[in-house]
């Protein structure tokens, strides 16, 4: 069972603290964020943070974008408002696809700067005119922050279906056996709508000889339209029942929203259940969405109230 948030004194001289050692001392619950696009104040993704605080989340993640649909310009402080307003450590996404180390050495020490001391090291999405530049793979950016940032904690992103671009299950396993031994410090996975496709995955994890903590990623689905899209971007499959709990919302796009946060509580409490290392909750800066996921965890005991 987890415990939130710690109360002692010496918790608190330990904030912000490192994800790996708190994966190491028991099960967590965190929330993600992105910054502002176009005309959207930066107050409000710190006001919504703000709120998902309100949770005792044991971290809230930042979403970093390199040229697309992001701002990686308001990641930094972003995450640096989380631990130094919040009092909540923050993960700060960072991708590499287009980057040189030069432009990931410039992030890396803003964020140090700032206090920041967790990344999740990803690839991130191809785009036309976005080209490898001194990263081709997620693993080639963990080896460049070990080797030039060892203060920090590393994530690494995995794929309960397989990644999108993956020839094989084979080579997936491959690509995330490199990331550890590359050296992330744990997991966290892409969206699913199907527990039991995780279930399958850890334990094929374990025959691969990946052995990092694998945090459990939740994506409320919010629409039809948004569940379309990201079963063509993420690759994540649309079980039967989720197709039902939509026929059933009709066309009411608060009656379709409310069916996808109840069954992603569904999903929290089955995970819960059944010993995950983490559970995250990809939140789309709705506080609504971190709350209710919350209660649910707190009702099936995974979390104190």
């Amino acid at each position: 069972m987890t415990t939130h948030p710690p109360d002692t004194f010496i918790d608190f001289l330990e904030r912000p603290m490192r994800i790996a050692d708190k994966l190491a001392r028991k099960q967590t619950f965190s929330f993600e964020i992105f910054p502002p696009k176009g005309d959207l104040p930066l107050e409000t993704a710190k006001r919504a943070a703000g709120e998902m605080a309100a949770d005792a989340p044991d971290w809230i993640s930042v979403t970093y974008s390199a040229g697309g649909s992001g701002n990686s310009a308001n990641t930094v402080p972003i995450a640096a408002a989380i631990e130094r307003d919040l009092g909540v450590t923050a993960l700060a996404h960072l991708t590499c696809l287009g980057s040189s180390k030069a432009d990931v050495d410039a992030f890396v020490s803003s964020l140090e700067a700032s206090g920041v001391e967790n990344v999740l090291a990803l690839r991130g999405d191809r785009a036309p005119g976005r080209e490898a530049v001194d990263f081709t793979h997620a693993s080639d950016l963990i080896e460049h922050l070990r080797e030039t940032a060892p203060g920090l904690s590393i994530g690494a992103a995995c794929y309960p279906e397989g990644h999108v671009e993956s020839p094989s299950d084979e080579a997936d396993f491959a690509a995330l056996y490199k990331k550890q031994e590359a050296g992330a410090d744990y997991l966290v996975s892409q969206l699913f709508f199907d527990n039991e496709d995780f279930y399958r995955f850890r334990e094929s994890c374990a025959r691969h000889r990946v052995k990092l903590p694998i945090v459990a990623g939740i994506m409320p689905f919010t629409s039809v339209k948004q569940i379309q899209r990201m079963a063509f971007t993420c690759g994540a499959s649309i079980p039967a029942k989720v197709v039902k709990r939509l026929v059933l919302a009709g066309d009411d796009p608060a009656v379709q929203a409310q069916a996808g946060i109840e069954y992603a509580c569904e999903q929290l409490r089955d995970l819960a259940a059944n010993g995950v290392d983490g559970l995250h909750v990809y939140s789309m800066n709705k506080p609504a969405i971190a709350h209710a996921a919350h209660a649910a965890l707190v009702d099936c005991g995974y979390l104190e109230a």
